[in-house]
């Protein structure tokens, strides 16, 4: 396999998706807590879900940009977390929640991962305002980073920057 693409595009890794079941919850952990902004959010009225877009390190001029702007912003830059809401999910007792790909059935999808200037302090600071973990960073035999859990289960990797 040739590691040198012919289509002569510059493709970026733009996002990656998971399905939560409340988003305002969603949106407290990944803004309030890891730190994250929210760029924007699309709804489809004739599929009943919305789409929310976060990003670390996104400008001051895009947070107060108009909706089309920050749109075109979320689809143009790498890094970026979508958050898919499908209506009517946060209300409804019987929903049994999504799978966080770490167990069967359903196993494949692993983790999203974010680093950090030091682990046991951020995991201290999440620890402190309720969020759950898989992994602490001194379990386990990979000590040094940590496993937290958003609030829909799904596994949120911390790790030292230049790790």
């Amino acid at each position: 396999m040739s590691s040198t693409a012919s289509h002569n595009q510059a493709p970026i890794f733009n996002h990656t998706m998971v399905r939560v079941r409340d988003p305002a919850k969603s949106r407290h952990f990944y803004e309030s807590l890891l730190g994250m902004t929210h760029i924007v959010k699309l709804d489809f009225e004739g599929g009943k879900f919305s789409l929310h877009f976060l990003a670390f390190d996104v400008p001051d001029n895009i947070k107060s940009a108009e909706h089309d702007e920050r749109r075109k912003y979320a689809f143009s830059r790498p890094g970026v977390l979508e958050l898919t809401h499908n209506w009517g999910t946060e209300s409804d007792a019987s929903f049994a929640g999504y799978s966080n790909g770490n167990t069967d059935p359903g196993r494949g999808y692993g983790h999203i991962g974010i680093c950090v200037d030091d682990v046991d302090a951020f995991c201290k600071f999440l620890e402190d305002n309720g969020v759950a973990f898989k992994k602490k960073p001194n379990e386990g035999s990979m000590k040094g980073i940590a496993f937290a859990l958003d609030p829909d289960g799904y596994w949120v990797e911390i790790l030292p920057k230049r790790y």
